[in-house]
């Protein structure tokens, strides 16, 4: 997993800290990362991987982003590339893609998501 653009996110929880927000292990973060349920990226700062903080809301990964997820790996995007496209703002939904996953706006975002060339 490459560095991340450490613009884009402004807070970021390291395997521990997501397992801490769910209440369950890092062994089982490290699965849902790899069943890309969440991804994470190692952060040229600590050279620790970590998680958008922002993929948790409320105790639970945010509703919509698992199948997110999905389709942006299917179209070959890394885990770096994912995080920046989550987090890049898109003018025709407005706004960032994570946000409106958070928003429950889920069904727009895998729309475009989809279409990624």
């Amino acid at each position: 997993m490459a560095d991340s653009n450490p613009t884009l996110v402004e807070a970021w929880l390291t395997l521990s800290d997501v397992a801490r927000e769910l209440g369950t292990s890092p062994n089982r973060v490290r699965q849902l990362v790899r069943e890309h349920q969440l991804t994470a990226v190692r952060r040229a700062e600590t050279r620790e991987l970590s998680v958008p903080a922002e993929f948790l809301l409320d105790g639970e990964i945010v509703k919509g982003l698992p199948g997110t997820l999905t389709l942006l790996f299917d179209h070959g995007l890394t885990e770096v590339e994912v995080v920046e496209w989550l987090f890049t703002a898109d003018d025709s939904l407005p706004g960032r893609p994570i946000d409106a996953l958070r928003e429950d706006r889920g069904k727009e975002v895998r729309r475009r998501a989809q279409v990624i060339v």
